[in-house]
């Protein structure tokens, strides 16, 4: 993400996991890690809208922990049809977690299922994260966990990925409100700056 980005392997369920880390210029407030979009799609931990949000989490004092699913870069093991790549989430989340600072997970689109997934099983382990950030969660082909209130969950209006619908559809029964983005679709091109801006105000005002 910059000069600065730390590259490090951590062991997962299927192997090693490829990572990159970026400390604050500050003192550290809190652990932010990202999960990227579908691994068979393209997805990496160097996606766009993955380093943006990790980007908002820096400038808010998080070290923010970006790695690639297995079978990814220089992860190791093969696509897991979602199961084993929650797996791998909890793997790196056990190794970067700090128990003195707060936890965020955050994800985008199929990320953004893994990061619930994640969550809901830290909760139900009785070690929940402390705030969620979903962009563009893949409501439409995978289960996307029923989220904590407070969560921010970004969706753009035209997104030709995940329909808005979809994603409308998860939130309702769960009263949470969902932030549309007017006339952008799934990678949030040339809006970048406003998700990232998004994201900042909502860490800052947790």
């Amino acid at each position: 993400m910059n000069s600065q980005t730390q590259r490090a392997s951590i062991a997962g369920p299927a192997g090693v996991l490829q990572c990159a880390i970026d400390e604050p210029a500050e003192a550290v407030r809190g652990v932010m890690v990202v999960c990227h979009p579908h691994p068979l799609h393209g997805g990496t931990m160097d996606n766009k809208v993955v380093q943006t949000v990790a980007r908002a989490g820096l400038q808010q004092g998080l070290r923010t922990v970006r790695f690639n699913f297995r079978g990814i870069g220089e992860s190791a093991g093969a696509w897991d049809a979602g199961q084993g790549e929650v797996d791998d989430a909890l793997a790196v989340i056990a190794a970067y977690r700090d128990a003195a600072l707060p936890l965020w997970l955050a994800g985008f689109s199929f990320g953004g299922y893994v990061a619930s997934q994640a969550a809901a099983r830290l909760a139900s382990q009785g070690t929940p994260a402390d705030g969620l950030v979903l962009v563009g969660p893949a409501t439409r082909n995978f289960e996307v966990a029923t989220v904590p209130e407070g969560t921010l969950v970004i969706h753009g209006e035209a997104d030709d990925v995940v329909p808005l619908q979809a994603t409308l559809d998860w939130a309702r029964p769960q009263s949470l409100p969902v932030v549309v983005v007017p006339g952008v679709g799934h990678f949030f091109h040339g809006q970048l700056p406003l998700l990232k801006s998004l994201v900042v105000r909502h860490l800052a005002a947790a």
